[in-house]
């Protein structure tokens, strides 16, 4: 399987010897690229049946669950980091999960395909169609993406449902660098991928 570029980006965020928990795993190939390069202790839940038994046969532990129903089974802080990659637009509760993860692991990595690249805008406007791009692969018919999001939307949801955003990172043509407010702007229209490493912003 081919290596998606944030895995590097999600990497370097994580600390050595962290408890990791990967929701939405797919067939976990970040959680091994987590073991090797790492050396963390990982677990995975994911929703197909199949991607579970192709984790599991990797010999990688792996559950079958749905994030929006099941994270509610681990304790308050079990994991130093949950890690949701390019899902979160695909959950009916967006706000419930960012809540979960945050109940579940001290810090959260999120990474979300941005909405507002400007070759979406682009094909929007030109074509009036749905765009297809590498991070939004799908047709309208059958994309999984139930909220498109993008990173300016994700500063303000921050706001709404109060976590604060520790790192903020935008993937522009394989490309790293920080997102801050002064260059939120330009981000939001280049990046094809918006990384955040995100925490609660006060402890109940």
């Amino acid at each position: 399987m081919l290596m998606k570029p944030e895995y590097k980006i999600i990497s370097d965020i994580i600390n050595e010897n962290s408890r990791v928990l990967d929701v939405g795993c797919d067939d976990g190939t970040l959680m091994e690229f987590l073991k090797l390069n790492k050396d963390v202790d990982i677990r995975g839940i994911e929703i197909s049946k199949e991607k579970v038994q192709i984790c599991v046969s990797k010999g990688l532990t792996v559950i079958e669950g749905n994030a929006e129903l099941d994270l509610k089974q681990f304790p308050n802080k079990s994991f130093d980091y949950v890690v949701l990659g390019q899902t979160l637009q695909a959950f009916l509760n967006p706000e419930i999960v960012i809540k979960e993860l945050l109940r579940v692991g001290k810090k959260a990595v999120v990474t979300i395909p941005n909405f507002a690249h400007w070759k979406v805008r682009l094909n929007l406007l030109l074509k009036g169609t749905m765009p297809v791009t590498k991070t939004l692969p799908n047709e309208w018919y059958n994309t999984p993406n139930l909220h498109m999001c993008t990173i300016k939307d994700f500063f303000k949801f921050s706001e709404k449902i109060d976590f604060k955003i520790f790192k903020s990172l935008a993937l522009i043509n394989e490309n790293v660098s920080t997102i801050n407010n002064s260059n939120l702007f330009t981000k939001n229209l280049f990046a094809e991928l918006g990384i955040f490493l995100i925490e609660k912003s006060y402890e109940n």
